[in-house]
C-alpha cells in the first residue's frame, strides 16, 4: 500500500513539473516573439497559484519580462499619443517595482550548499531607475482622481525604493527633492483615507518638504486625535505653534485643549508667547482675557477685555462678556449686608457690558439672560427685572 502512494505521489510530482516546463517554455517563445505578453503573464501567475512554484525565480524572472514588455508597448502608444488607458499604464509601472521586489527576495536567498548568487538585481534595478519617475506621477495621477489608496501606494513604494535592498547596487539620490514630496503627499493620501498610522508613517520624511511642513504637522496632529493620544497631540499642536505661530490651525486648538484639560497656566503662558509674535492681535488678547478669567484673576481678566473693547472699534462681544461675567463673580462672595455698598458697586459696573452683550448677540439668551436677571434684581431695577423675567420664563 505505501508503495503504490509513493509511486502515486511521483507521478503527481512528474506531472506537475512537465506541465510547469511547458508553461515556461510557452512564455519564453511568446516574448521571445514579442505579441502577446498578457497571455505569458497569465501563464506565470497561474503558475505561481500553486505554492510549490513559488520559490522558483525562473517563473518571477519571466513574470518581469512580461509585464515590462506591456509597459513598453503602453509607453510607446503614450509617447505616440495614441489611444492608452493611463490608469493601466501606472499600474503596470507599479506591477513592475512589486514583481522585481519579490524576485529580488529570493534572489539573496542561499542555495542548498549557502552560496549567494544574486542573479537579477543590478539589471532589474538599472532598469526600474528609468521609470522611477512613473511612481510619483502615478500617485499624482491617482492623488487628482481622489483614489487614495491607490496614491498612497505609488508614493511609498516611490519612498521606499532608497532603503530597499534591490536598489544598493544603484542607489537612487538620497537628497532627491522629491522624496520629502513623495512623503507628504503620502501623509496626505493617508490623512484623506482617514487611516491614523498610515498619515503618521513618513512623517519625519514628510516634514522635510519646508513649504509644505505647517500642513503635515496639521495631519499628524488630527492622526494623535484620532487615535486619542492625547499627549502626542499636545506635543504635535506645540512643535506647530513654535514653528507657526501664526498659523490658524496650531494656537485655537491648543487652547481648547488647554481649557478641556483645565491647564489654565498653560494657557496663559501660550498667550504670552502669542502676544510676543503679534501683540495686536484680537485673537491672542482674547484668548489671554479668557485665560485670566479661567485661573479666577479677575480684576486682570476686565483690564484686558477693557484692553480689547477700546482697541477695537467693531465691537469684540466675548470681551464684553468676560467684563461682565468677572464683575459678577467677584459680587457673589459679597455680603449682601455688609457690603451692600460694594456689591451695588459691581453689579452697577457689569450692567453696562451685559446689556451691549446683550445687543451684540440677542441669541445668546441663556448667557445673557441669567446675568441681567442678578443685576437687575441687585440693582431694583423693576421694569427690567420683569422683562428678563418673562424671557426666562418663556
Amino acid at each position: 500500500m505505501r508503495i503504490r502512494i509513493t509511486l502515486l505521489l511521483l507521478l503527481l510530482v512528474t506531472t506537475s513539473l512537465t506541465a510547469q516546463k511547458k508553461e515556461i517554455s510557452q512564455a519564453r517563445t511568446i516574448l521571445k516573439n514579442g505579441k502577446n505578453p498578457e497571455q505569458a503573464e497569465k501563464l506565470m501567475t497561474t503558475l505561481l497559484a500553486d505554492s510549490a512554484n513559488q520559490r522558483d525565480k525562473r517563473i518571477y524572472a519571466l513574470w518581469f519580462q512580461a509585464v515590462a514588455q506591456q509597459y513598453d508597448k503602453a509607453n510607446e502608444r503614450l509617447y505616440l499619443r495614441q489611444k492608452q488607458d493611463t490608469a493601466q499604464f501606472f499600474a503596470l509601472t507599479l506591477r513592475l517595482f512589486s514583481i522585481a521586489g519579490q524576485l529580488d527576495t529570493l534572489d539573496v536567498q542561499p542555495d542548498r550548499r549557502g552560496r549567494v548568487d544574486i542573479e537579477y538585481r543590478k539589471e532589474h534595478s538599472q532598469q526600474l531607475l528609468r521609470i522611477r519617475p512613473n511612481l510619483f506621477n502615478g500617485g499624482a495621477y491617482h492623488y487628482r482622481k481622489a483614489a487614495y489608496t491607490l496614491s498612497y501606494d505609488f508614493f511609498e513604494r516611490y519612498i521606499q525604493t532608497v532603503s530597499q535592498p534591490l536598489f544598493s547596487a544603484n542607489q537612487p539620490d538620497t537628497l532627491d527633492p522629491r522624496l520629502s514630496e513623495a512623503a507628504y503627499w503620502a501623509t496626505l493620501s493617508a490623512y484623506r483615507r482617514h487611516d491614523p498610522v498610515l498619515t503618521l508613517r513618513h512623517r519625519h520624511l514628510a516634514l522635510r518638504d519646508t513649504a509644505k511642513a505647517a500642513l503635515t504637522l496639521q495631519y499628524m496632529a488630527e492622526a494623535r486625535r484620532w487615535l486619542n493620544d492625547d499627549s502626542l497631540y499636545c506635543v504635535t499642536l506645540r512643535h506647530g505653534f513654535r514653528r507657526y505661530p501664526l498659523n490658524p490651525y496650531f494656537f485655537p486648538r491648543l487652547m481648547d485643549y488647554y481649557a478641556e484639560h483645565r491647564q489654565n497656566e498653560e494657557a496663559l503662558q501660550l498667550c504670552d508667547s502669542a502676544l510676543a509674535v503679534a501683540d495686536t492681535s484680537r485673537l491672542f488678547l482674547l484668548a489671554r482675557t479668557t485665560a485670566l478669567f479661567n485661573l479666577q484673576r479677575y480684576d486682570d481678566a476686565l483690564r484686558s477685555a477693557d484692553v480689547i473693547i477700546d482697541r477695537y472699534t467693531d465691537a469684540v462681544p466675548e470681551a464684553y462678556y468676560l467684563a461682565g461675567t468677572a464683575l459678577l463673580n467677584q459680587a457673589l462672595p459679597l455680603d449682601p449686608l455688609r457690603q451692600k455698598k460694594q456689591l451695588r458697586k459691581m453689579y452697577t459696573k457689569a450692567r453696562p457690558y451685559m446689556e451691549r452683550y446683550r445687543q451684540l448677540c440677542p441669541e445668546q439668551q441663556q448667557r445673557w439672560g441669567p446675568a441681567l436677571y442678578r443685576i437687575y434684581l441687585n440693582l431694583n431695577l423693576g421694569r427690567q427685572f420683569d422683562e428678563i423675567d418673562r424671557l426666562l420664563k418663556k
